[in-house]
């Protein structure tokens, strides 16, 4: 099944061919690892995930027609979630971004074992990248990397 992006299926496999919930949990905290570090400047209210227990950040970037995210949690396993997320809706149009259906969310297996405030807060983060891809289509070429 196509969830919107070659990479997030590849994400969506990996994670629902893994039947052991140990190995899944170990595969999105390698994840969180491989996140570089949040700027600064992007650690404000206008980029902070409301609805989360942990302080999570995204921020999306629109060049050339493609987003492009960075983000941050102080939680681990929230930041390996937030980095599925933002490895799998890399280089899409804003389009592609707001196209997706958050079911694939439930093909990962990960709901069953996250708790349900962190399965909360996935949605969150999801519905977040998907409100910024929606502003970021809305700007003009000359506006768009947020201020």
């Amino acid at each position: 099944m196509s969830y919107g992006s070659p990479t997030l299926d590849r994400l969506v496999d990996r994670l629902s061919s893994t039947q052991d919930p140990r190995r899944r949990y170990e595969f999105v905290l390698w994840l969180a690892k491989k996140l570089p570090p949040l700027p600064e400047d992007f650690r404000r209210d206008a980029f902070k995930v409301k609805g989360c227990v942990s302080q999570v950040y995204v921020v999306g970037q629109l060049a050339n027609g493609t987003l492009h995210w960075q983000g941050d949690s102080d939680a681990q396993i929230t930041k390996g979630l937030l980095a599925l997320l933002m490895e799998g809706m890399e280089d899409l149009t804003p389009e592609q971004v707001t196209a997706i259906d958050p079911t694939f969310l439930a093909a990962t297996g990960l709901q069953a074992s996250l708790t349900p405030s962190r399965a909360n807060g996935f949605l969150n983060i999801f519905r977040m990248m998907q409100a910024q891809a929606r502003d970021l289509a809305a700007l003009s070429p000359a506006t768009e990397s947020p201020s």
